[in-house]
């Protein structure tokens, strides 16, 4: 996975003054709704460097913009956020013929980006139950 993705959101304000940011804004957070309904393992592509993983996550999971520390998370949807992540990104990286240690990697590095670490123990507990080959998200 060597490419990446990132956003490029032109929207235009009723009001001039209206200084909130994106994901503060209901219009633009249901079209990331839908995004992230269709295409659940996005996370996985999107440039994280960047910060497009944290942009991401701000736009699904409720928040809070503090001037001191920017935004802040709701500690349990992040939570539930991020381990939905990690249980469809792991099963559709295997899905797509990666190896485990790697699919493993890639989904405890992006819980880590958001800053919770994952235990081997949870993928040992998804290796002992695999999703079948129907429920994998589609590509």
């Amino acid at each position: 996975m060597e490419r990446t993705v990132g956003f490029s959101i032109t929207y235009k304000r009723d009001d001039p003054y209206d200084n909130r940011e994106l994901s503060e804004m209901p219009d633009v957070r249901l079209w990331f709704v839908r995004l992230d309904a269709m295409y659940p393992w996005l996370p996985v592509v999107l440039d994280w460097r960047a910060g497009e993983l944290a942009r991401y996550a701000a736009m699904l999971v409720p928040h809070q913009m503090s001037f001191k520390l920017g935004v802040v998370f709701n500690p349990e949807a992040l939570e539930l956020f991020i381990l939905n992540k990690v249980f469809v990104v792991y099963s559709w990286l295997l899905h797509l013929g990666f190896p485990e240690p790697k699919a493993r990697l890639k989904a405890t590095d992006m819980a880590r980006m958001l800053g919770f670490g994952i235990g081997d123990e949870l993928f040992h507990l998804l290796l002992d139950h695999p999703v079948p080959p129907s429920h994998h998200p589609h590509i």
